[in-house]
């Protein structure tokens, strides 16, 4: 089945947090939702269930964990057992139980900057300490590149740290990391007795030739000691349906999680698990194409900075639909957030909220129709002439 990517619904009228936080002459970049249909099989599913007339508990479906099995290993070649997963109604919420399952009260967190924005609260919201390293930015010929500082990480790890938090593919960056950065990541968390937990929420947009590889898949005592977090919800639109789900190859390990997720943690509910089901099962052509429409939607992004606003740099995404503005060169008072929302009318996401390394950024969700995407950049370009 062939999908339009260039039409999209209209959403203002609907309950969008995206569309519906601004005014009506803002265009929204922000917000990790792209403006896509969801894919046709999984709107049929929905239907179908919504034909019972009975919305009671529900139970997890089998055939939702063979199709996440099946799915680690023909896309990764990683091999787990279904019952090393555990069924969330977020992604957030597993960084949250991690956290409060690993360690005690006052011991240390360790996470990269700048970084998704949960991650900076998650420590704090179970009571533990947060210690951040920076990535550090390097030119590249088409724009930044994040690298994880090893260094970094040495100089701020502490005795007291018990968890490290993994952002691969990297939110706001886009990285996808390399197996030798992961093989050197792992040492490291090896050495200093910790545990990781790996969001991967992004793993299945990648962009061009771009390839993924959980951490987990390092070395067996690695796999032993790591939670890694996946979701159908980015992948294939469908974030307002809450499933998410944790991979938990150890069982020790994961009896800690399922006891620090007791009796705070609400089940998935029935449409999230329908959705999941259809959309791991029956939606693999939509994918391809989405992500053929964001590689080429990242390649207009890069060449219209450097042709038009050479003063932005930008990462080049090699997953996810977000790319990390360096807007620092617009001049120390300027808030780019502020002012990109206020002079040109296009809202992004402020990169103070990412952590040490964000102030001065802003992040550009590009998971919009191209007409959007072209429709934000000249506004944007248009306010920096202007100003």
């Amino acid at each position: 089945m062939q999908y339009d990517f260039d039409k999209a619904p209209r959403r203002c009228a609907s309950d969008s947090l995206k569309w519906n936080t601004y005014g009506d002459d803002v265009l929204p970049l922000w917000i990790a939702d792209m403006d896509f249909s969801s894919p046709l099989p999984v709107i049929r599913a929905l239907q179908d269930r919504l034909e019972h007339p009975v919305f009671g508990y529900g139970k997890e479906p089998a055939l939702l964990k063979e199709l996440v099995v099946q799915r680690l290993g023909r896309e990764q070649g990683w091999r787990v057992e279904p019952e090393a997963i555990v069924f969330l109604p977020g992604l957030v919420t597993g960084l949250n139980v991690t956290t409060r399952g690993v360690g005690s009260p006052g011991d240390a967190v360790l996470v990269n900057t700048p970084v998704y924005p949960p991650f900076l609260s998650a420590p704090t919201n179970q009571e533990r300490r947060l210690l951040t390293a920076e990535q550090v930015a390097r030119p590249s010929d088409c724009g930044l590149r994040y690298e994880i500082d090893f260094d970094a990480l040495e100089r701020t790890v502490s005795p007291e740290t018990r968890l490290f938090i993994l952002c691969n593919p990297h939110n706001p960056t886009g990285r996808a990391f390399s197996e030798p950065e992961l093989r050197h990541l792992a040492e490291f968390c090896l050495r200093h007795d910790l545990l990781i937990c790996s969001d991967e929420i992004h793993c299945d947009l990648l962009l061009g030739e771009s390839r993924h590889r959980s951490i987990a898949q390092v070395a067996p005592e690695v796999e032993a000691r790591t939670i890694t977090l996946l979701a159908p919800s980015k992948t294939f639109n469908i974030p307002g349906l809450g499933c998410s789900l944790a991979v938990i190859p150890d069982a020790s390990l994961r009896r800690r999680f399922r006891s620090a997720a007791a009796g705070i943690v609400p089940d998935v509910n029935l449409f999230g698990f329908a959705a999941a089901v259809a959309a791991y099962q029956e939606c693999e052509d939509w994918l391809t194409g989405l992500k053929a429409y964001l590689t080429d939607n990242r390649d207009f992004l890069v060449k219209f900075l450097s042709r038009n606003l050479p003063e932005i740099g930008t990462t080049v995404p090699e997953a996810t639909y977000l790319a990390w503005l360096d807007c620092r060169q617009l001049g120390p008072q300027t808030d780019p957030y502020r002012f990109f929302l206020e002079k040109a009318g296009v809202a992004l996401s402020d990169g103070r909220r990412f952590g040490p390394g964000g102030e001065g950024f802003v992040r550009l969700n590009f998971g919009c129709t191209r007409e959007v995407l072209a429709q934000a950049l000249e506004r944007m370009r248009q306010a920096v002439r202007e100003a």
